[in-house]
């Protein structure tokens, strides 16, 4: 059910924020047109969307920069939608926390199809007399792999210190992806299709770039990684024994 989730569309050209609108609502979500930052950040303290569509071309303002702050302060599902084609800016878009990166100009029913598999793992699903019901309530309700402690219904990580680490959505499918098959080598296909329910396409250092900031969040070294290793022309492995239980 998409009647209740809450999209912000934040780009200046009202030609884009109307037509996104217009497109997105007939679909079934609330949708919210902004104009620039300032406006958005206000949003996020009084009513904050569960997934923000970011031009990176606001006039006068980094993009970037309000992307770090959604990802300091804010969970939500962050979209950069962007005319900035460079592989760069694409890179540093995913770096700072972006679930996904589409450029203009977009075909409505693909980003459509990326703004779903977002929610997908952002949004908790109706189990009310929805399919996979009984199988989503006999799962468990945690995964543990060295210290860790992923929490799958509340979606969070704790520290073996105890503290909680934050992921994006993306973030979370990933460590959830190999919280699941430890000591599996997973392909590079196989893990974009979890964290974005797509295959992969031209641009697929998505995978790459995600590891890398997980490995940083679990204090993994990126020059010899002990728990999420690289294997040659394969893909990744979680090299720690994953153990499912209760929740916290």
């Amino acid at each position: 059910m998409t009647a209740a989730v809450h999209i912000a569309v934040v780009d200046d050209e009202v030609d884009i924020t109307a037509l996104l609108g217009h497109y997105l609502a007939g679909q079934g979500y609330r949708i919210t047109p902004l104009n620039d930052g300032r406006a958005l950040l206000g949003l996020m303290a009084s009513d904050p969307p569960a997934l923000v569509l970011l031009d990176l071309g606001l006039p006068g303002e980094d993009g970037f920069a309000i992307a770090r702050q959604l990802r300091a302060h804010w969970h939500c599902g962050l979209i950069i939608v962007s005319g900035r084609s460079d592989a760069v800016d694409k890179v540093v878009g995913l770096e700072v926390g972006a679930d996904d990166y589409v450029t203009k100009p977009f075909d409505l029913r693909e980003l459509l199809a990326r703004i779903k598999a977002v929610l997908r793992r952002i949004v908790p699903a109706d189990s009310a007399g929805s399919p996979g019901a009984t199988a989503q309530s006999a799962a468990p309700n945690s995964l543990r792999f060295a210290g860790w402690q992923l929490d799958l219904a509340a979606r969070r990580l704790f520290a073996p210190q105890g503290h909680e680490v934050l992921l994006t959505s993306g973030e979370f499918g990933l460590l959830q992806a190999f919280a699941r098959h430890p000591g599996r080598v997973l392909s590079r296909d196989f893990l974009l299709g979890q964290t974005h329910g797509r295959e992969a396409g031209p641009f697929d250092r998505t995978v790459d770039v995600q590891v890398g900031r997980l490995r940083r969040k679990l204090g993994d070294d990126a020059n010899e990684p002990r728990l999420i290793k690289s294997v040659r022309s394969a893909g990744y492995i979680l090299v720690s024994d994953a153990a499912a239980g209760p929740g916290p």
